[in-house]
């Protein structure tokens, strides 16, 4: 049975897409059959992210409108060969979206046996959002340590809590996961930055992931390559990490503490 995980955040730009991306192509590294959807209509980033943008030719609302069928608008990752993407369209307004139409997506890459489809929503609280996470198993609500975007966050989780169907239907909700993107410890020591610790905190959530601030993922979107891909980078190691969590591994935190410098990197300016 496939589980639904949505990508969500209160505030936009903290990573979702990003996350999204490296998320699914993890869970496929670990041979699982994953299809990742673009909910963000009218932006439509995602395929931009994964290099498949001059290979959509049907997007999401082509399916729900019944323009294609679903398999016509799947595009297959050249890199991994369990992974799919639903590319979201540029050219068509969010209230092309359905409840009745978003369910019987979901429904058929259930049937076809995906073992996860990954929802990337855009940022707030307005109706493509609300989709996205309305038949949500699970959610991965990515913050940025910093006060706007951890209070922006805090009304995401009282949807989740309260518009959901798990929630309507009384099953325990939807079970909530906190990645924080984006991590500076240099930045914590001095104040700067919420730490993991006041994050949790606040919003009283699990951490399944901390990604470390890198330019590694500004390269790796600009060349249309998921930077999970990039096993040479922290960001990397970081997110596989977070897909380990997500699947039931015990992984200790990696990438929360400043790494202090030798005696020989002080003197010399290493």
């Amino acid at each position: 049975m496939a589980e639904i995980i949505v990508v969500t955040s209160g505030k936009g730009g903290v990573g979702k897409t990003t996350t999204s991306a490296s998320i699914a192509c993890g869970l496929a590294r670990r041979g699982k059959r994953v299809a990742v959807i673009d909910f963000d209509i009218g932006l439509r980033n995602l395929d931009l992210i994964m290099g498949c943008e001059r290979r959509v030719v049907y997007d999401f609302v082509n399916v729900i409108q019944g323009e294609c069928t679903l398999k016509q608008a799947l595009i297959r990752d050249k890199r991994l060969e369990s992974l799919y993407v639903l590319a979201a369209s540029q050219t068509r307004d969010k209230e092309a979206l359905t409840p009745e139409g978003v369910r019987r997506v979901l429904d058929e890459l259930a049937a076809d046996g995906f073992d996860f489809i990954l929802c990337d929503s855009p940022a707030g609280i307005e109706k493509g959002a609300h989709l996205a996470m309305y038949f949500a198993d699970r959610a991965i609500v990515v913050v940025n340590p910093e006060v706007s975007s951890v209070r922006d966050s805090d009304r995401i989780l009282g949807l989740l809590a309260s518009k959901t169907r798990r929630a309507e239907n009384g099953n325990g909700g939807v079970r909530e996961h906190l990645l924080l993107t984006r991590y500076s410890p240099r930045r914590v020591a001095t104040g700067e930055m919420m730490s993991v610790a006041d994050v949790k905190e606040i919003l009283g959530l699990d951490v399944v992931g901390v990604i470390p601030e890198s330019t590694d993922v500004l390269t790796a979107s600009n060349a249309g390559t998921p930077v999970i891909l990039n096993d040479e980078s922290i960001v990397s190691h970081a997110y596989q990490d977070a897909v380990a969590r997500l699947l039931g591994d015990t992984v200790p935190l990696r990438f929360i503490e400043e790494v202090r410098k030798g005696f020989f990197s002080r003197l010399f300016g290493g």
